[in-house]
């Protein structure tokens, strides 16, 4: 946590859930459903685990004290276990922690943080599909340039592109809505041998007491549920980034089809007066920008030897929240930048007329082809957009100049084959698709 950086790279409701605060009531509500869950098979009489969870009470406990206390055995679980022992009076105290082992409450509680941190994750998500819902049904037949490889490529709408947009961001949103975090409880090496029959029962009700999926067994060397939680974060992290990056481009002066309106102070230089920065955008691709190095780190740490690993657990603690942290803050950066967006469809329109009808070369191609041969009409046209800009003339009148053009097709033939409009193929189809499948999944 940084006061100094986090306001950029840490924004967002997000934030809260996953800090040092955060992790300790997750792992003390394992504490917690762990007696509970033992009382409920049997194993502890209910006045006992009531005793324990009356003292996983978070503010019982101080963070900078157990992470101090935490470097004597490798992990704060064991120095909570020790703390909490402490608050628990009588016979109930022997029963703290009891057939669990340090990695259970660590990973249980890693499960915890995640699934109470996507809540509000999901929300801003929404909120950034919903805007850009919004766009694309308002703007479905605002003129755009489509652009490839950063040139004017054809003409789109603005509609087409939000649609884009939103097709990305409910995609990442239904795969984070089908994540299911699991509980662990496997015990020294994950067979719950302390636990004797009752092992699985305790497991279902320990799971149950959380709201957390009962895995087939304990998963103390098998990660896959770290690795799919951090590929679906490094997934809105990508979606995030390119909504971003389309954003900036688009808002460039030299484009200037986009821009934030954000209160009074927001998007200034240091130095520039002139300066409209798109910082909303600007700030969701620096906290998406973080996501590929954390989720490389949490993969990389899945190679877990035996039946618990010799650091490879421990390194999973920082980039799981760190990506947590900044996938977060990335989307509600850009639930902020959608949010403050502006369109200016006149812009958009200048700079697709701005290279005299090129753009629509191919549609003359195509019609000619026919008539022509494809290689003919390919070459008669193509000289008469170099010429055009070199400034010799109008696309229009040199290619209706042209002896090959000319003799198939007239001005006015040429001059409805140059207009945008007729050549947005099925652009309107599939913003309509867009828009249907989120109503969908609404």
């Amino acid at each position: 946590m940084s006061e100094l950086f986090d306001g950029v790279l840490a924004a967002g409701p997000v934030r809260a859930e996953v800090g040092d605060r955060a992790w300790l009531r997750a792992m003390l509500d394992v504490e917690a459903a762990l007696a509970g869950a033992q009382a409920d098979a049997g194993l502890i009489q209910r006045a006992h685990a009531n005793a324990i969870a009356e003292a996983c009470d978070v503010d019982y406990y101080d963070v900078t004290e157990l992470g101090q206390h935490a470097t004597g055995v490798g992990n704060p679980a064991a120095a909570l276990v020790r703390a909490l022992t402490a608050k628990v009076h009588g016979d109930a105290a022997g029963y703290v922690h009891f057939g669990a082992t340090s990695q259970d409450v660590m990973d249980t509680a890693a499960m915890l943080v995640a699934s109470r941190a996507l809540a509000p994750l999901l929300e801003d998500l929404q909120a950034c599909a919903d805007a850009a819902a919004s766009f694309a049904e308002e703007h479905v037949s605002t003129l755009q340039v489509g652009r490839t490889l950063l040139q004017q490529a054809l003409p789109l709408t603005f509609g087409f592109t939000a649609a884009g947009w939103l097709s990305g961001l409910d995609s990442v949103a239904t795969r984070l809505r089908a994540l299911e975090p699991a509980g662990q409880l496997g015990g020294a090496v994950g067979t719950l041998a302390s636990l004797g029959e009752r092992g699985p029962a305790v497991l279902t009700a320990f799971c149950s007491r959380l709201g957390l999926a009962e895995p087939v067994l304990p998963w103390h060397t098998e990660r896959t549920r770290i690795a799919d939680i951090a590929g679906a974060l490094g997934t809105v992290s990508g979606v995030v980034a390119g909504v971003a990056r389309t954003i900036t481009l688009l808002a460039q002066t030299e484009v200037g089809e986009v821009f934030e309106q954000g209160p009074a102070g927001s998007g200034g230089s240091s130095t520039m007066p002139h300066k409209r920065n798109p910082v909303a955008a600007v700030s969701a691709l620096a906290g998406a920008r973080q996501a590929p190095g954390l989720v490389a780190a949490l993969l990389a740490s899945m190679e877990q030897e035996h039946q618990r690993a010799a650091g490879a657990w421990h390194a999973e603690w920082r980039p799981f929240t760190e990506l947590l942290r900044s996938t977060g803050s990335a989307v509600h950066w850009l639930r902020l930048s959608l949010e403050r967006l502006r369109v200016d469809p006149d812009r958009m329109r200048e700079n697709l007329e701005r290279t005299g009808g090129v753009l629509l070369a191919e549609r003359v191609t195509g019609v000619l082809v026919s008539r022509t041969g494809r290689l003919a009409a390919h070459d008669a046209v193509t000289e008469c957009c170099k010429r055009s800009v070199a400034g010799e003339g109008d696309l229009a009148d040199l290619l209706a100049a042209d002896p090959l053009v000319g003799k198939h097709l007239d001005r006015a033939e040429i001059r409805e084959l140059l207009d945008p409009v007729g050549y947005l193929g099925s652009a309107g189809v599939f913003v309509e698709r867009a828009l249907a499948a989120h109503r969908e999944n609404a």
